[in-house]
């Protein structure tokens, strides 16, 4: 060999030695770190780091769940930059992972409040010792994913902003909500009659609820504001016999709506158009506004609940079914909170969530009389878990038609969100309203028939 080559040999044989020496450091650090975080945590899981190795959260020795971490470079990414938005990056490009199970597995191990406390008494000295080699590292780049680029958080909004914060979330692609709804695409919250009962039955009986809540009847003029696919003004149509009109900005919902109506022969009966609720005019008997206040901003909620009264005939009924965050001690913004901005950037921009109190506070501040508020926290926690279930199961449908990058986001959202109800962060309302109390109420006496 000539000496020049000799010598070029010896260079790359001595720079393999220091990589797999450095490679060796950085994988015993990570061995010790996950050790002493699980000696804290005891948990039912296991990390995987990138050479296959396994090393349990806990006592446990085996378990199906692991978190999967593709490189050390995703340690030192992190350890100089800890933000939950680098997370979420990682994890949407496959950098970070879970196998044998999900989000919501892992996540409700650490719901019993008292993880953070048990983190608190980790050896900080150690945890220096173990993180040190991975500062000194290259750090892994997250790759970019599908995100919104304007005002996500809706602050001093346009109308133009609101049909494209809509139109980021749902126009995804019908053939993508396909996979985790059900039959009639409904994209809120379902109602278990029974725990044990299929997500299929429980939309039907929401749907059947609403309908009975709002005390419908044959030739009750029917507004639905964020119709959604248009499943339950049809529901409404063919079972109860009203003239239905739905509104959205969803391009994709509204083609879907209309031609699904066709199908069925009810599109002399129920018009769907796109249209912004505060455009809104005419008169209706019947309102319901499901799933859609989260999406309108707390600092509009008086011009929605104005509008939608001058649009409710004096002896009409509303059904106001949100999601709703806890009441704080002192009124902040929702997107305050890293995991609220981030829901915000990647899934639903413009969202913002009220708290029951100051909901009702703004439908009585307008003119509207309360009669009933009921929680479907749990009903909500089950319905999205069986969404991310049924998402999961199908990943190479979803990856097909809308890209890795956005299936393992939507998983995380789904899982996230079940998570969140289970916890109490988020709560479910379903608010039944009606004009001012003056003489009688467009009600019975009981709430009977609502259970008959």
């Amino acid at each position: 060999m000539l000496p020049l080559a000799r010598a070029c040999a010896q260079v790359r044989q001595q720079q393999g030695i220091a990589m797999t020496k450095a490679d060796n450091k950085h994988l015993e650090a990570a061995k010790d770190l996950v050790r002493e975080i699980g000696q804290s945590l005891d948990l039912d899981a296991s990390v995987k780091l990138w050479d296959g190795t396994i090393v349990p959260l806990g006592n446990k020795v085996t378990s199906p769940l692991a978190i999967t971490i593709s490189s050390p470079g995703v340690i030192s990414s992190l350890l100089r930059r800890p933000t939950l938005d680098r997370l979420i990056r990682h994890y949407a490009h496959g950098q970070i992972g879970f196998e044998g199970g999900t989000l919501i597995d892992l996540g409700s191990q650490l719901a019993d409040g008292g993880s953070r406390k048990r983190l608190k008494g980790l050896n900080k000295t150690k945890l220096i010792k173990q993180l040190w080699p991975f500062l000194l590292a290259p750090a892994e780049k997250p790759g970019r994913s599908r995100d919104y680029t304007g005002n996500v958080g809706g602050e001093d909004r346009d109308k133009a902003e609101n049909k494209d914060f809509i139109q980021f979330h749902y126009d995804v692609g019908n053939e993508f909500y396909q996979l985790f709804l059900d039959p009639n695409m409904q994209y809120t919250c379902s109602y278990f009659t029974d725990w044990s009962n299929t997500v299929d039955q429980a939309q039907l009986d929401k749907m059947e609820m609403i309908c009975r809540k709002l005390r419908l009847k044959p030739g009750d003029r029917m507004l639905d504001i964020g119709c959604g696919w248009g499943g339950l003004l049809c529901y409404a149509v063919e079972n109860y016999g009203v003239e239905g009109y739905g509104i959205t900005l969803s391009e994709a919902q509204i083609a879907f709506a209309k031609e699904w109506a066709e199908k069925r022969g009810l599109s002399d009966k129920v018009k769907f158009e796109i249209r912004d609720y505060a455009d809104l005019d005419g008169q209706f008997d019947k309102i319901s506004s499901i799933g859609m206040y989260e999406a309108i901003g707390v600092s509009n909620n008086e011009l929605y609940f104005k509008t939608i009264r001058r649009v409710l005939s004096p002896d009409g009924l509303f059904l106001n079914h949100a999601i709703s965050r806890r009441a704080k001690k002192k009124r902040t913004r929702f997107s305050s909170r890293a995991e609220q901005r981030a829901l915000q950037k990647y899934i639903f921009p413009g969202g913002e969530l009220d708290d029951i109190g100051h909901t009702l506070q703004g439908m009585e501040q307008v003119g509207f009389e309360i009669h009933d508020v009921e929680g479907w926290r749990e009903h909500y926690q089950l319905t999205t878990k069986i969404w991310c279930e049924r998402l999961t199961a199908r990943s190479d449908e979803a990856i097909a038609l809308v890209g890795e990058e956005t299936y393992r986001i939507w998983v995380a959202y789904l899982a996230g969100c079940s998570l969140a109800f289970q916890r109490g962060s988020a709560r479910l309302f379903q608010t039944l309203a009606s004009h001012s109390a003056k003489g009688a109420s467009p009600l019975p006496p009981t709430r009977a028939d609502l259970y008959r």
